[in-house]
């Protein structure tokens, strides 16, 4: 923010005067403001505060109850190779006027700015490039390249070249005496120092210019210094009938080492990326359109909204959309982690990425490009890998003085072994083997590795962590609150008793079926879900008719046959005694009845009973039972009756002090904040009316169809309906939280002993060079190790 300008912020959420009032007020309120008002028109808020940190004006905008219109934008950025480097490049963008936050990430080598609308891109741009780097066009994860990888082929070169240097050291032990001419190891170290070690310059000029260290300046630095020495040596006057110390195969050793090393870790970021780039190959590049009845196949950014679209069996549906005609099944295991196949019908959704089975689908698109549900969901996976997790904070705080740091242990190394010893040679190599391992990469990637490989893992299994910090504090649960309709039960009636008075159950719903037939009524479509389930056909009514506010009524060939409420029943006079104690126990539980009867010639004769309930899910109690054995408390919350709640809470496991009812929204709210109180807790609902207390909650977990990902409010979204997402959610999270602890566990562990040693003369650069290496390697590959995690939910 410059100084001396009006900073202008756009304001969300005012509705009258005194909203554009209270946030003047707000701000005019703040030390250092100098002048604001607010237009109501514009939504506009023109604030001069001279030297008062942009940051704090949208704080008070936001504690004043509204918000601050902002943009994100994703930069791809090249040539970083440590934490300093991030530091560097998030305090370059943080100085430019109307950025509120900056979020680089080594491990995918993107930054995640939030900024004003009013900041333009290219001034975004701008600031990554003084800083030294480069902006790639696209911030998205690029596909392997066909052949061999650039990277690869420098390493086999720098390999080549550096053998025959390495190799009389080899062939010392079995008793070879054999050295290069010193004019032939100049020639093959020449080339690896500076022609495939010249991005260490380059990236260590940059760092020198913006007055800031990285890890390639102690690179450069290290073999530089090992280099030079050689070269003096080799040209100075000969002495004596010994050959001159030299050092080549030392720093072309250290270079091809971290060059293998940067090889390794970069496949390594691939391979953690991977499930980025599985989402985006299940985009496909066409779709086959009707156009005037004929079909057009069409590149897939001409598609548009209300096109019908032709996919035939076996092809990857392009678009999201609703089926007109055909019938099918869709694997949708990619998008949702679920297995089994889907069932696809006429008036059914279907997302672009699946797979269409057996049948000819068309369908009317909905959606398309970056609204459809795979775009929205790399764009959640990206800002999840991109965003910075709580612990990285303090990793990078370390960083920032962490090169200046070493560079001042490599002088006192050096002046220290050369004045004590007078070995000035070995002083320098002393202090090479200082700048080499202390390359600070494995601390840079130690955290967004696992953090990569935790949320690339959890969204193959239907988990999208939205929020980082989700990631991060969704280990220290306490207690998981559930919602109970639509998350714990299947939030849609189903038929839970029938009892027939005569005992002749398929009768009594076969009747009842005829009565329903073509009726949009949930109880209605609960009947022909049962019979259908049950193998039941529909007995032939006819001249059927709703009786508003009562039920359905029909004839079943002479006979008038009803079904409905008990009211009703007791209007036609029919007496509903022997069966009241069915329909007692069906009360307690919750359920609703319908009564059907049927007319004779000696009057009304009642058929039996039919008790609705939302049934609980399948899996429901699998989920209680897996947080059980977490050590996590399960709880549920209920708007219904205390009696329906508790016999729910009854089939899932849990004791009554467990199960909450009768609560409004409000009253939600305030039991997630009384759990709060004592420790960290979830909730978890459809995202919809149960969003204040998703809220309110530690963390919140949205549950879920595809189709209301972008929608939901929580940290967490679970992509299908299924309960037992949540302990795999808390699972991942254990696990991953647990791998950057040992990361950075191994980081630390690999500087504070390699460095002290190398400084003591213990360490030969070329093993602190494949030291350095291994260090980015091995937090990179342990990381990796989360993609065996299994979740329970796989069925």
């Amino acid at each position: 923010m410059n100084n001396d300008s009006t900073i202008q912020l756009g304001i969300t959420g005012m509705t009258c005067a005194s909203c554009a009032g209270r946030v003047e007020k707000a701000l005019r309120k703040l030390d250092g403001v100098e002048q604001a008002s607010v237009n109501l028109a514009t939504e506009v808020a023109s604030v001069r505060a001279p030297g008062l940190p942009l940051a704090q004006l949208v704080q008070t905008v936001e504690r004043a109850g509204y918000g601050v219109a902002a943009d994100e934008t994703h930069l791809a950025i090249e040539g970083m190779t440590c934490a300093s480097c991030v530091g560097r490049v998030e305090k370059a963008l943080g100085k430019v006027p109307g950025v509120l936050s900056a979020s680089v990430n080594l491990a995918t080598e993107t930054a995640l700015v939030r900024h004003l609308a009013s900041t333009p891109v290219s001034a975004l741009q701008a600031a990554v490039v003084k800083a030294g780097y480069r902006v790639r066009e696209e911030a998205t994860q690029a596909a392997p390249a066909a052949g061999m990888p650039k990277e690869l082929r420098h390493v086999l070169l720098a390999a080549a070249l550096s053998l025959p240097l390495v190799l009389p050291m080899l062939l010392m032990p079995l008793g070879v005496h054999w050295q290069l001419p010193g004019w032939v190891q100049w020639l093959l170290a020449t080339p690896v120092q500076f022609w495939l070690g010249a991005r260490f310059y380059r990236a260590g000029f940059a760092a020198l210019r913006a007055r800031s260290g990285n890890m390639d300046q102690l690179v450069a630095l290290g073999t530089s210094a090992a280099y030079g020495l050689s070269v003096f040596h080799l040209l100075a006057p000969a002495s004596g009938h010994h050959a001159p110390p030299l050092y080549f195969e030392s720093s072309a050793v250290v270079i091809t080492l971290i060059l293998l090393g940067k090889w390794l870790e970069a496949r390594a970021k691939r391979q953690a990326s991977d499930a980025i780039r599985a989402l985006q190959a299940l985009r496909p590049a066409t779709a086959r359109v009707l156009r005037d009845g004929v079909e057009v196949e069409l590149a897939l950014a001409e598609v548009a909204v209300d096109d019908v679209v032709v996919i035939r069996p076996g092809e990857r549906v392009p678009v999201d959309g609703v089926v007109m005609e055909g019938r099918s099944h869709g694997d949708e295991s990619l998008l949702t982690g679920e297995s089994l196949p889907v069932p696809k019908a006429p008036g059914d959704a279907v997302t672009g990425g699946a797979v269409n089975g057996e049948g000819r689908l068309l369908v009317r698109t909905t959606a398309v490009g970056t609204e459809s549900v795979l775009a929205q969901i790399v764009r959640l996976v990206e800002d999840a890998q991109a965003k910075k997790a709580p612990i990285q904070r303090i990793v990078d705080r370390v960083s920032a003085v962490f090169v200046p740091v070493v560079i001042a242990i490599a002088l006192v190394t050096l002046l220290g072994w050369g004045i004590a010893k007078g070995d000035w040679a070995q002083a320098l190599l002393n202090a090479v083997a200082v700048l080499v391992i202390a390359c600070p990469c494995a601390l840079g990637l130690a955290t967004p590795a696992a953090v990569m490989a935790g949320t690339g893992v959890a969204a193959r299994a239907g988990i999208l962590v939205k929020d980082v910090e989700a990631l991060e504090t969704t280990r220290q649960l306490r207690s998981v609150a559930f919602d109970k309709t639509g998350t714990l039960t299947m939030g849609k009636p189903a038929l839970m008793q029938l009892h027939a008075l005569d005992g002749d159950e398929a009768a009594l719903l076969a009747l009842a079926a005829g009565l329903q037939q073509g009726s949009e009524h949930p109880l209605a479509k609960a009947v022909l879900a049962a019979a259908g389930e049950r193998g039941i056909a529909a007995a032939e009514v006819t001249d059927i008719a709703a009786v508003t506010g009562r039920g359905v009524e029909g004839r079943a060939g002479r006979s008038r046959v009803v079904l409905g409420h008990a009211r009703w029943m007791g209007e036609l006079g029919i007496g509903l005694s022997p069966a009241q104690a069915q329909a007692d126990a069906a009360s307690s539980a919750g359920q609703t009845q319908s009564w059907l009867a049927q007319e004779t010639e000696t009057g009304w004769n009642l058929l039996g009973l039919l008790a609705f309930g939302d049934a609980v899910r399948p899996q429901s109690a699998e989920a209680i039972k897996a947080l059980h054995a977490m050590g996590i408390r399960p709880l549920m919350l209920s708007g219904d009756n205390r009696a329906a709640a508790r016999a729910v809470g009854k089939q899932l496991g849990l004791a009554d002090d467990e199960v909450r009812a009768e609560l409004l929204p409000a009253d939600k709210v305030e039991a997630i904040r009384v759990l709060a109180a004592q420790g960290p807790v979830g909730m978890v609902g459809d995202g919809l009316n149960d969003a204040p207390a998703l809220a309110a909650a530690t963390v919140g977990f949205a549950m879920g169809s595809g189709t209301d990902v972008a929608m939901h409010a929580a940290g967490i979204t679970l992509m299908r309906p299924d309960p037992r997402l949540v302990a795999d959610a808390i699972d991942i999270s254990r696990r991953s939280v647990r791998k950057i602890h040992q990361n950075l566990f191994w980081a630390f562990i690999y500087n504070l002993i390699g460095i002290p040693l190398a400084a003591l003369g213990l360490l030969d650069p070329m093993i602190a060079g494949a030291a350095m290496a291994l260090s980015s390697v091995s937090v990179v590959g342990n990381a990796l190790l989360l993609r065996r995690w299994s979740p329970r939910a796989r069925d």
